[in-house]
């Protein structure tokens, strides 16, 4: 049994679920986002819940039993309350600024990095020295803040580049003479 298969995905206020065949379709208030199961599960809504049951015993309907209902969760926490990715750029003049839909970095460069910003995603810099990635699809979020860190990723010696907030750089030991 699927401990996380189990538990319905509790639907909050003014977030509706509608289910045509295997394609599940949530609105909030920040968008509307879907996603189409596999045909090893049966997704249903009832009352304020959406339940997620396997059509067999066989393993690849467990699997999916699961990893459909964390998808579902996903699109449900998306719409009401997003999803966000905060960074932080440490070095001596690496800065970032944001320009209609365009992050300009200065990271140590000979010139400026220029990185376009796709739609569903939104960027913003509240200090010259930090980068907030927010948006409703978890897996273009992750994926926008790990193209934005790929320019410049934190280097072991000086701990200098793009690193999300909280994350430890290990730090290596220089030459010794």
């Amino acid at each position: 049994m699927s401990r996380i298969g189990k538990k319905p995905v509790e639907l909050a206020k003014g977030v509706t679920a509608s289910v045509s065949g295997q394609t599940i379709e949530v609105k909030g208030p920040k968008g509307t986002r879907s996603f189409t199961a596999g045909d090893d599960v049966t997704i249903t809504v009832e009352g304020d819940a959406v339940k997620v049951t396997p059509r067999g015993l066989s393993k690849r309907a467990r699997q999916q039993w699961g990893m459909s209902r964390s998808m579902i969760e996903n699109l449900v926490t998306g719409v009401t309350t997003g999803f966000k990715k905060e960074m932080e750029i440490q070095g001596v003049g690496y800065r970032a600024a944001v320009q209609g839909n365009i992050l300009k970095l200065q990271l140590g460069f000979s010139h400026e990095v220029n990185f376009e910003v796709p739609k569903g995603v939104t960027v913003t810099t509240p200090k010259q020295t930090e980068i907030v990635v927010e948006g409703i699809d978890q897996q273009e979020v992750g994926q926008v803040a790990a193209n934005i860190r790929d320019w410049k990723r934190p280097e072991p010696y000086k701990g200098k580049g793009i690193r999300y907030k909280g994350e430890f750089v290990f730090r290596k030991e220089g030459k010794k003479k």
